[in-house]
């Protein structure tokens, strides 16, 4: 039996696709700012919204976009004017976010382990038409705005002193930063859960660092990584019966150790091809397409 014939199972590979694009687009970013955990603190605070909305009544995926955006502002807003410490907010974020949510969960009438599990591992075969048109809609407007705002957001996080005195609004451009964290994290709790969504951010990023150089190509790279684990989740999840979500993650990060194995016998076989008295000529860093990523091992 074809189990894509089935509309619900069409409604998780469009939204395992969407997220797949997104959350590396974006994840490009945080890990040239050294934020790569930020993901796991605002999906703690999604929680929070998730319990609201099953107190309410409402949409969960609605309610956890409100308070993870107010909770990943505030966050910025603290680290940008507060005495509090960039950490220091977060780590409030992570242990406040998690404690609301299974209060508020517990409180609402549909409060068993197998509703929350499903917010907290991802359960895409649950998507609604509803949930299905606020993934689209937020993950496509998440894509736009990474890629629109590519130059300014590369400038503001690679040196923010110079992208200030360069005369760009380095407060708006964070603020705008942390809000698309917030609903690339809410909106991918369906695909691989909240616990799990900093992973399918960061990992397909890692393993482009592997093999590219420039900022431009491994976004590139890490957006095609993405689309391709998030695409293979779910058939592989459908054929062996696993949670999609975890599935999702174990595949993005075969690809990081396929890549980084590859690239590191790679670089093996050209140096001992290289001629003795040869030497690499220096990287020269003069665009934004080939200003290398924070962490970034080179070729």
């Amino acid at each position: 039996m074809d189990l894509f014939g089935y509309d619900f199972m069409m409604r998780a590979l469009l939204g395992a696709l969407i997220i797949g694009l997104a959350a590396p687009s974006l994840g490009v970013y945080l890990v040239q700012r050294r934020l790569s955990l930020i993901g796991d603190g605002i999906g703690h605070v999604a929680l929070t919204g998730v319990g609201v909305g099953l107190l309410l009544h409402q949409s969960p995926v609605v309610t956890a976009v409100i308070v993870s955006v107010a909770g990943a502002v505030g966050v910025e807003l603290i680290r940008q004017r507060g005495r509090t410490s960039g950490d220091l907010a977060l780590a409030l974020l992570f242990y406040g976010g998690i404690a609301g949510g299974v209060v508020l969960v517990g409180l609402s009438d549909d409060s068993s382990n197998a509703n929350l599990m499903q917010y907290l591992f991802g359960s895409l075969v649950t998507t609604s038409p509803q949930d299905i048109v606020v993934i689209t809609v937020l993950g496509v407007a998440v894509l736009t705005a990474m890629l629109a705002f590519r130059p300014a957001f590369f400038a503001v996080c690679n040196d923010e002193e110079y992208a200030r005195v360069s005369g760009l609004p380095v407060g708006a451009l964070n603020l705008l930063l942390a809000i698309t964290t917030a609903v690339t994290v809410t909106i991918a709790m369906r695909t691989v859960g909240l616990l799990l969504v900093s992973a399918l951010m960061v990992v397909p990023v890692a393993a482009a660092q592997q093999v590219t150089r420039g900022f431009r190509s491994t976004m590139g790279a890490a957006m095609a990584i993405g689309f391709g684990a998030a695409g293979s989740g779910v058939v592989v999840s459908a054929e062996i019966d696993t949670a999609p979500g975890a599935t999702t993650v174990v595949l993005a990060l075969a690809a990081f150790l396929a890549v980084t194995v590859g690239s590191a016998g790679w670089r093996a076989l050209r140096r001992r091809a290289r001629p003795p008295h040869e030497v690499e000529p220096p990287d020269v860093v003069l665009r934004e397409d080939e200003a290398p990523m924070a962490g970034n091992p080179g070729r």
